[in-house]
């Protein structure tokens, strides 16, 4: 039996370094790469048109994604617009998570603050999803400087009751079990449900077709990136405690955008907790909206980029109009 398990164990772990060849050929890097402190980081950065109207725009993914998730939605409403900047958090897609202590939220921040520097942007609007709401929050509270305004998509940025997270993410964590998991049975069982668990994130909004293929989500399932994505989340709610007190002081222009259907994060603690905590910011909250406003209601999300950047847009409206093409069935 122990023969048995020990052959099945290495049978599984060469089929996971052949998935990552294959993984890593179907999605090749997109952008450039920069060193910061030591991780070699992969970013997009697209350039504002001669008719732009925007300041520059810098777009931080969430969970098991990369700089392809808010890329396939927002490049197309936005180009020209602004100067764009998407990149992979460190450990995710192409960016390294490098020798330090970039698993933290806070380090992580920081790093894009260090890119804005290498890349010669002062200062910009940030959006982020999801977890890379916690990081936008990061970011505003120790670089205020840097922010033009700020916008939240179904963001996670505080403290739950219990911190739970998925099983895989706790099981990844563990130590021994974890490494020799995420090296042999969860590639091969995540491309069964890559899907599936895709879909899961979108409901009961619809996915877009091919979602999967044109945002590149399975390059979370190669064992470095799911280590990191599994240790990330595992330490968000605990870092959202300690740092969701200073949330009080931001102070730049600030929408949140959240749906009642979101299955993935808890809006009611996380987006309604936000607009409690920082002043004057606006809670744009849709019924029937799931986790992924940027895809399901794209010109909802760039209107509050023009109004974060001191354009009148009335969110409150936009967003009745996102829930009646919603209950109609249809999407942007």
């Amino acid at each position: 039996m122990v023969a048995f398990v020990l052959a099945l164990l290495f049978a599984l772990a060469g089929c996971t370094r052949l998935y990552v060849v294959q993984i890593e050929r179907d999605n090749p890097p997109v952008g450039a790469f920069v060193d910061i402190d030591g991780a070699r980081l992969h970013y997009v950065q697209v350039p504002a048109g001669p008719s732009s109207d925007l300041p520059p725009i810098i777009f931080i993914h969430g969970a098991s994604g990369n700089l392809k998730d808010p890329m396939v939605p927002f490049l197309p409403l936005m180009k020209g617009r602004a100067e764009l900047l998407f990149f992979d958090r460190p450990g995710h897609g192409w960016s390294e998570l490098g020798s330090g202590s970039n698993n933290d939220i806070d380090a992580q921040a920081e790093v894009v603050a260090k890119l804005m520097d290498r890349l010669s942007i002062p200062s910009a609007i940030i959006v982020g999803h999801s977890f890379g709401g916690s990081v936008t929050a990061s970011l505003a509270v120790h670089h205020p400087e840097k922010i033009r305004g700020l916008v939240f998509l179904s963001a996670a940025t505080h403290p739950w009751p219990g911190c739970d997270v998925a099983g895989y993410y706790d099981l990844t964590n563990t130590p021994v079990v974890g490494p020799i998991f995420s090296e042999t049975i969860a590639l091969p069982a995540g491309k069964l449900r890559l899907n599936e668990g895709s879909r899961g994130v979108f409901e009961p909004n619809a996915m877009p077709k091919n979602y999967t293929e044109d945002a590149s989500i399975e390059m979370v399932l190669r064992p470095r990136s799911f280590r990191a994505n599994a240790r990330q989340v595992g330490s968000l709610c605990a870092h959202n405690a300690r740092l969701q007190p200073r949330y009080k002081e931001i102070t730049a222009p600030t929408v949140i955008i959240s749906g009642n259907r979101d299955s993935v994060v808890a809006e009611e603690i996380h987006s309604k907790g936000l607009a409690r905590d920082i002043s004057g910011s606006e809670l744009v909250w849709i019924d029937g909206l799931g986790h992924k406003p940027d895809y399901v209601a794209g010109d909802l999300a760039v209107a509050a980029i023009e109004k974060v950047a001191g354009m009148p847009r009335d969110l409150q409206a936009l967003a009745r109009k996102v829930e009646t093409r919603l209950k109609g069935g249809s999407q942007n």
